[in-house]
């Protein structure tokens, strides 16, 4: 199981007054969602050699990259807004300085046509959710040559000449999310707030190793996310955050999650209080015809 899931039964081993003080802070002050994106596509899909001539953080969206943004923007008003019957929820954006991240967060609020002034608390520019840098201007065929050495290699590990490896981008993805818990402990967030977090599918993948205390080899069997995907991480009735509660688990195995990494997410889902109860109840049953799947089924809303 994944290193944060051993902590987790640590921490929530015996429900204390104090347990249920921290449990009602997080419910009341922590955000309800925190929705990582991966930009949409760019020029790069549709001639890589434009990364020989256009700086990297300059290239832009094509046509397909606009509507699939503008579509994404409306699945997840959908979400947080759940499907139209809540009306009190704010979202506030962080965005990679890239220009493809930029225009991709620019079409989702489509000019407040999805989300209006009024539900955008803000948006802030995060530098260290920056794409992985390769060097400056990029010769194709050498890129292509880096791919498969650090296939090779192995994805953490593997600097890119004159460029940053998986564990520099870690590094400073750690630092912007210590700074993220921080605001959460200290009551900047109410439950109302849904945070937006528009990036690449590399700083995506390291913000979820960060976030769950993936391993090493977790993170290398972990497939990217393509473009205008979503990971939504959903406040659950223990105060952790999962993918289990909006994702099916199905989706989860689809993205590299291991057996053992999706039972940390359903336990994050369900509280452990629930988990222990049901694998109580599961020791007990002469049934042996119920599946995982069915056990869960009830947390798990992705349309996609």
């Amino acid at each position: 199981m994944a290193n944060n899931s051993y902590t987790f039964f640590n921490r929530n081993l015996f429900f204390s007054g104090d347990d249920d003080r921290l449990l009602e802070h997080k419910m009341k002050h922590f955000p309800r969602r925190i929705i990582l994106v991966r930009h949409g596509e760019s020029e790069v899909n549709e001639d890589e050699a434009v990364l020989e001539y256009v700086p990297n953080y300059k290239i832009k969206l094509i046509k397909k990259g606009i509507h699939n943004a503008r579509t994404t923007g409306r699945k997840i008003r959908e979400i947080v807004s759940e499907n139209g019957e809540l009306d009190d929820f704010k979202v506030l954006f962080y965005v990679s300085p890239s220009s493809r991240t930029r225009e991709t967060m620019e079409e989702m609020i489509c000019r407040g046509e999805t989300f209006e002034k009024s539900k955008i608390v803000g948006v802030r520019e995060e530098c260290r959710l920056r794409e992985q840098h390769f060097g400056n201007f990029q010769d194709v065929e050498e890129r292509k040559k880096i791919k498969r050495s650090r296939n090779r290699y192995g994805k953490f590990f593997y600097r890119v000449p004159d460029g940053e490896s998986s564990a520099d981008v870690y590094d400073r993805v750690s630092t912007f999310l210590e700074g993220l818990w921080r605001d959460m402990e200290s009551n900047k967030f109410s439950n109302e707030m849904n945070l937006i977090v528009v990036s690449h599918g590399l700083t995506i993948l390291l913000f979820l190793m960060k976030w769950f205390n993936w391993t090493v080899d977790e993170f290398e069997g972990l497939a990217n996310p393509t473009n205008c995907e979503y990971r939504v991480l959903e406040l659950g009735p223990d105060g952790e955050y999962s993918l289990a509660l909006h994702h099916r688990l199905d989706h989860l195995k689809e993205w590299g999650l291991s057996d053992q990494m999706i039972e940390d997410q359903i336990i994050r889902a369900r509280g452990l209080r629930a988990f222990l109860d049901q694998k109580c109840l599961d020791a007990s049953s002469d049934d042996d015809t119920e599946s995982s799947d069915e056990s869960v089924g009830d947390y798990n809303s992705d349309e996609k």
